[in-house]
């Protein structure tokens, strides 16, 4: 019997990867010969970095950048040797939400200045393909603060250059955005590619766009909210006279991550996909899944979320494709879960097996025998 292990991190617990590595300890108990390949999985959001860097056997780089409101921190991303030398980073790492205390959230002050910086720290480790994971940033700058870092200027009505109060731009800087200029991007930028991870199709601007969707829990108000919006539009115009061509800022994902969705994909090329196909084509998955007897994936909670596409019926999907049975190992079900059925799941299992607190369920020790024992006693099963 020959087992693929890819389950989601279970969050505030377990990654990806050591949810695995306890389900194929429960295997070997229950089949000491069986073989088992322990995959990542993630879906392009947090855990993303640790999940494929350390499941294709990478390594973590450190570097000083700015966090939104502009104070140095440390932040981590990943590497893989492989043909293309790819990065792996989450923008949260550099431009997140919870970088900052709710106190001090405010996108008119905020900037995405560190993930530009993050992006010329791969570029000079050798670094050309890229793989950007959007979700949770404290952001609403259009995406002008990392590409002020890459190199590009912008200049207001007047033709003065904008650097910035504290020599970065932020969302509040849109406002007098008039021209930019991307002549001065790291050439090396040219030789780049970028797969965006974004699970999310709001456009820039308008009544579904990064202001007025993600506006509100990154701190901006009413009025500001009405003021962005413009100041977003406006931005799209003045990017279409840059690149000499024609942008759609209502294409889906451009208003992700406070708009970063559209500069990464008209002023870097990059492609917007869902997180979970990213991670899947970029470990190479599919042969994983075509070459197994059984799958095994599964998350922390089972939702209604779930089975809206979330990576584990992704995982599903996929070995439904090749004729694989599918076995999902959850950490608990919600309540308000409706039927029993998942796509392309032919069973799923809570791996809680007493009554126990959320936070007794989630200490790391106490999940990772859970996992095991819960896939030991399948395992015994089917080898029956």
């Amino acid at each position: 019997m020959k087992v693929v292990f890819a389950i989601d991190s279970m969050k505030g617990c377990l990654t990806s990867m050591e949810c695995g590595k306890a389900a194929a300890q429960g295997l070997l108990r229950a089949i000491p010969d069986a073989e088992y390949e322990v995959r990542p999985l993630a879906d392009g959001g947090e855990g993303t970095v640790q999940a494929v860097t350390t499941g294709c056997g990478g390594t973590f780089k450190q570097v000083n950048v700015v966090n939104p409101l502009g104070k140095t921190i440390s932040a981590t991303y990943g590497i893989i040797e492989n043909p293309n030398k790819t990065a792996i980073i989450e923008i949260s790492a550099a431009a997140g939400l919870t970088l900052i205390p709710a106190v001090d959230r405010d996108p008119f002050k905020t900037t995405t200045y560190g993930v530009g910086q993050m992006i010329l720290d791969a570029i000079n480790e050798g670094c050309r393909h890229f793989i950007i994971g959007l979700g949770g940033s404290a952001t609403n700058d259009a995406g002008i603060g990392m590409l002020q870092a890459l190199g590009a200027s912008f200049y207001d009505s007047a033709g003065h250059l904008l650097t910035g109060d504290k020599g970065f731009l932020t969302g509040g800087d849109l406002e007098f955005v008039s021209r930019v200029t991307p002549d001065n991007f790291k050439s090396a930028l040219s030789e780049c590619t970028f797969r965006i991870a974004c699970d999310v199709d709001n456009p820039l601007f308008g009544e579904r766009g990064a202001s007025k969707i993600f506006g509100p829990q990154k701190g901006l108000f009413d009025s500001e909210i009405i003021a962005a919006d413009k100041w977003m539009e406006n931005f799209a115009s003045v990017a279409k006279t840059a690149l000499h061509r024609d942008v759609d800022p209502n294409a889906p994902g451009c208003g992700a991550a406070g708009g970063l969705g559209f500069a990464f994909k008209y002023f870097l090329g990059g492609e917007l996909e869902s997180g979970n196909k990213i991670v899947i084509d970029e470990t190479n998955l599919k042969k994983y899944i075509s070459e197994a007897d059984i799958v095994v994936t599964g998350e922390g909670m089972l939702d209604a979320q779930t089975a809206m596409g979330k990576a584990p019926v992704g995982i599903a999907h996929i070995a439904k494709v090749f004729n694989k049975p599918v076995i999902a190992l959850v950490g608990s079900v919600s309540a308000s879960f409706d039927g029993d059925k998942l796509p392309d799941v032919d069973a799923y299992f809570p791996i809680v097996r007493r009554p126990i607190t959320l936070e007794q369920s989630m200490e790391p020790s106490t999940a990772r025998i859970n996992i095991a024992a819960t896939a030991e006693q399948i395992f015994r099963l089917l080898n029956i």
